[in-house]
């Protein structure tokens, strides 16, 4: 039995890889991840020239990506929200996974996780940033036939707090967000091993997807 994790975080070891990190040792499986950003991936062109081959004719790291999806008998996308979506590389590499749908099906059946970072925090006068990502993931196992197992949200950070300008610029998001009166200093850095929620979450999906593989043995 093996799981791949996917990661759409450019971040080196961002919140958004440890947390998928996590729960691919709480499966207690072999597991791979792959970080999407090392690999020259490009999209979809909708040719269809996929449909009797179930492999792509663009030829590039996404194929390599999707045969070891393929293979694999569970799945957990992590991925994060620029523009309050779900970040290109990760959709970029969910539309690339449709060659594996054709007449064979190679993902039916399949357990699947995710996992996504916001930096829009989930309160109820927010909008619902997080669970729209969260929603995207799940629309493609779904259509594909996988058993989505369940999902993890974080709080992420928000760029503007590193990139020396957000107390000051006029589109600070860290103003946005969190108020007129924020300041770098009063937001901070928000990690994903201080989210205690979070981390027993993505422990916990890592522990149902490999449950629901071993009754399959």
């Amino acid at each position: 039995m093996k799981v791949i994790g996917i990661s759409g975080s450019p971040i080196p070891d961002s919140n958004t890889d440890r947390a998928l990190k996590v729960a691919l040792n709480a499966t207690g499986m072999d597991s791979e991840f792959i970080k999407l950003s090392k690999h020259d991936i490009k999209p979809c062109l909708a040719c269809l020239k996929c449909v009797d081959t179930n492999v792509c004719v663009i030829g590039d790291a996404g194929n390599i990506i999707a045969e070891k999806v393929k293979d694999a008998d569970a799945l957990i996308i992590a991925g994060y929200t620029p523009y309050s979506s779900i970040d290109s590389r990760t959709k970029t590499m969910l539309e690339r996974l449709y060659c594996l749908r054709h007449k064979k099906g190679f993902m039916q059946g399949k357990p699947g996780g995710i996992i996504v970072t916001s930096a829009v925090p989930c309160m109820p006068e927010a909008p619902p940033v997080a669970e729209g990502a969260v929603n995207a993931v799940a629309a493609y196992m779904q259509e594909e036939g996988m058993q989505v197992v369940g999902d993890v949200k974080i709080l992420g950070n928000v760029p503007c707090v590193k990139c020396g300008y957000g107390d000051e610029c006029s589109l600070s998001g860290i103003k946005m967000v969190y108020g007129p009166d924020a300041t770098v200093g009063s937001v901070g850095i928000n990690s994903f091993e201080d989210q205690e929620i979070p981390l027993e979450a993505a422990k916990e999906l890592g522990r149902n997807i490999a449950e629901i593989l071993n009754s399959k043995k």
